[in-house]
């Protein structure tokens, strides 16, 4: 550890044993989310989140391919984030790094566990052709909580799609089967301290974090732990119940965004 974070950690640990954060938050508070729908004109679905200073666009297009074999009157869904070089010095151009993976991971897995998109609703002809679903997440500056900014982002984008059918010549284009959407909340611990919706300066002396997708009957859909360090079990019953509370008023949010 450098100088410099050694400073900027003692000052987050000293203000967290006061109760307070960098930011003038409390523990379970997020920054202020801001959602733009249908940025990106040629896209079936789009959406930009702004999450404090952090900042994401996702995209969705839409193909016709072949179904897997295991699912042969499903359609597909695939998920793809980029950590563009201008969005943080950190991020490196080239292929896809851990932390891209792992972002488009999470993302996928609140998305498909909860079964948000009627896949069974996309099959054109059983074992030949069906629609896939491109979810395509860009970065455009990294600030902290890049799990939660992209997962609204994606949610929105999703809520947004058309399907293109007139483009194949199946009829009219509709909207994009979808059940309701899991809302994603992480929380970070450090110093024996968790907080949520965690700055980037708050990521940077992280020990352990926890991403949870509840519903809206504040029922778990998907967990992701993240980092070596461990949380207690109560510490994780708290992260749950911040989740759930803080789920709600995400999920309103997302709703309002898309004009529901």
């Amino acid at each position: 550890m450098t100088v410099i974070p050694s400073i900027k950690k003692d000052y987050l640990v000293k203000l967290a044993k006061n109760g307070k954060r960098a930011d003038g938050r409390r523990f379970d508070e997020y920054r202020k989310i801001e959602i733009e729908t249908n940025v990106v004109k040629k896209a079936e679905g789009s959406a930009k989140v702004k999450l404090g200073n952090t900042q994401v666009l996702a995209g969705i297009k839409m193909d016709i391919g072949e179904p897997y074999p295991d699912s042969p009157d499903q359609g597909v869904m695939t998920t793809a984030a980029e950590l563009i070089p201008l969005a943080s010095p950190d991020f490196e151009a080239g292929p896809p790094q851990a932390d891209a993976i792992e972002l488009a991971r999470v993302v996928d897995r609140g998305i498909r566990e909860s079964e948000v998109i009627e896949l069974d609703k996309l099959c054109i002809e059983a074992g030949e052709k069906v629609w896939i679903v491109f979810i395509d997440i860009h970065i455009l500056d990294y600030d902290g909580n890049l799990f939660d900014a992209a997962s609204l982002a994606a949610l929105a984008a999703i809520m947004t799609t058309r399907v293109p059918a007139e483009r194949f010549e199946l009829g009219d284009d509709y909207p994009l089967p979808i059940r309701e959407p899991p809302i994603s909340c992480t929380s970070v611990k450090f110093n024996s301290v968790v907080v949520m919706d965690p700055s980037l300066d708050e990521e940077d002396i992280a020990e352990a974090r926890l991403t949870v997708a509840t519903d809206k009957n504040g029922d778990i859909r998907a967990m992701q732990k993240g980092l070596t360090g461990s949380f207690t079990v109560d510490e994780i019953k708290k992260v749950i119940k911040d989740s759930i509370d803080n789920g709600k008023k995400l999920r309103e949010l997302l709703y309002k965004s898309v004009g529901k």
